[in-house]
């Protein structure tokens, strides 16, 4: 369950800097919009699947609310996936 977790949290934090910093500008800049849309796709995707695991990874861990906020805080902010997971789901941190 770690390791599908932290597969996704980081894939979900790539596809969200993707989408933001190639492929928004290729669309509106380039007035290409199928990568975008091909990307934000992947994206709502990993997002909902990070969300869900979030949420099931917070529970089993039994968690209190202020890791299980990061946790699902960390999905709408660029970047934040990578630290909880090098904060919160790296072996080390366990």
């Amino acid at each position: 369950m770690l390791n599908l977790f932290r597969i996704t949290a980081i894939l979900e934090g790539i596809s969200y800097l993707a989408l933001f910093a190639v492929t928004m500008p290729l669309k509106y800049l380039a007035d290409l919009p199928m990568p975008n849309k091909y990307v934000g796709y992947a994206h709502g995707i990993l997002f909902i699947a990070y969300i869900v695991l979030a949420i099931v990874f917070w529970t089993m861990k039994k968690w209190g609310f202020k890791k299980g906020f990061v946790l699902l805080m960390a999905s709408l902010l660029p970047f934040a996936t990578f630290y909880v997971d090098k904060k919160y789901l790296a072996p080390q941190a366990n």
